[in-house]
């Protein structure tokens, strides 16, 4: 499969960044579906630093996978601040790399609410030092896959933030 230039490019680098400092990485997706772990397993040698992806779609799976708190989720909902670093704080532990990053979110083109719009969608990356987030509200008249594909490059452009 051939990945957008701009996901390839930001996946190489995210690949040798974890390299050269000899990180191991870990995703926990939600919208993107683990389109996350597949631009970053694209990448000849993805092995040497790449654990692997929880894909945690569901609310169950949240909670089965990576330890999400239940009353994170029943308090906050699945695309929140709390929910994001839950993802990449369970995802880190359960895998036990250096370092994980979540995105959760609504792609559309269902599912939008006033308070959680089309768009919107959050993101954290977890270390032993911190955990971080960042929210984004991407277009809502943009595509699933726009912003399926604009949430990876927000999650590699943190991942290499991070390692770096």
């Amino acid at each position: 499969m051939r990945l957008p230039d701009d996901i390839a490019q930001l996946a190489k680098e995210v690949g040798a960044a974890a390299t050269a400092k000899g990180v191991t990485v870990t995703t926990a997706e939600s919208c993107t579906g683990g389109l996350l772990a597949g631009a970053l397993t694209a990448i000849p040698g993805a092995s040497d630093t790449f654990y692997g992806g929880y894909v945690t779609y569901a609310n169950e799976a949240k909670l089965a996978m990576i330890g999400v708190p239940y009353g994170v989720l029943r308090e906050f909902g699945a695309v929140s601040k709390e929910t994001a670093e839950a993802m990449a704080e369970g995802a880190m532990h359960t895998a036990g790399t250096h370092l994980a990053v979540a995105v959760t979110g609504i792609a559309g083109p269902d599912g939008g609410s006033r308070e959680k719009p089309i768009g919107l969608v959050h993101f954290a990356v977890a270390t032993a030092d911190a955990t971080r987030h960042l929210k984004k509200t991407f277009d809502p008249s943009w595509s699933r896959d726009e912003i399926r594909q604009a949430s990876v490059i927000e999650a590699l452009k943190l991942m290499k933030k991070a390692i770096a």
